[in-house]
């Protein structure tokens, strides 16, 4: 099984939508029993929190599934559990390094670090551009599910 844990700053954007997104993909491709997949947060800022509703407004008109959940950190032990940690910006991935102690065996990368554009994914909290964001974080999935299968 590859487990997958997908990371942004608040972990109520960008990586529950890549969570909730890659789970659909991989259910439509019969993947599901092949892949954990899951997100968390760089800072403590929105702990407990649910996904945001932006999120859940572009998840619902993409008939994307999502459920209830709290945002959390990512800790140095879901370095040690997950195979791989896709941030979704050059701000994330320095903050995970920092959270994750380095990154000795070569886990962490930007989702869309190995597409055809590598780049950030903007922040929808700030841009208000949900749909870019989706639009970003959907070629980033189908580039990992081709990467991986």
């Amino acid at each position: 099984m590859t487990k997958i844990l997908f990371v942004c700053h608040g972990n109520i954007c960008r990586s529950t939508m890549a969570e909730f997104l890659l789970k659909d993909l991989a259910a439509k491709a019969g993947l599901t029993h092949q892949l954990e997949i899951a997100s968390a947060a760089t800072s403590r800022e929105e702990i407990g929190n649910d996904t945001h509703p932006g999120t859940k407004r572009k998840l619902d008109e993409m008939h994307i599934p999502y459920t209830k959940r709290k945002a959390r950190q990512l800790t140095k032990a879901d370095y040690a559990h997950y195979d791989f940690l896709f941030g979704m910006d050059s701000a994330n991935i320095r903050n995970m390094l920092r959270l994750c102690g380095g990154d000795p065996d070569g886990k962490i990368h930007r989702l869309l670090d190995d597409t055809a554009h590598p780049r950030d994914i903007a922040d929808p909290w700030y841009t208000g551009n949900f749909d870019e964001t989706y639009d970003d974080v959907l070629e980033g999935c189908v580039s990992l599910l081709d990467r991986l299968f």
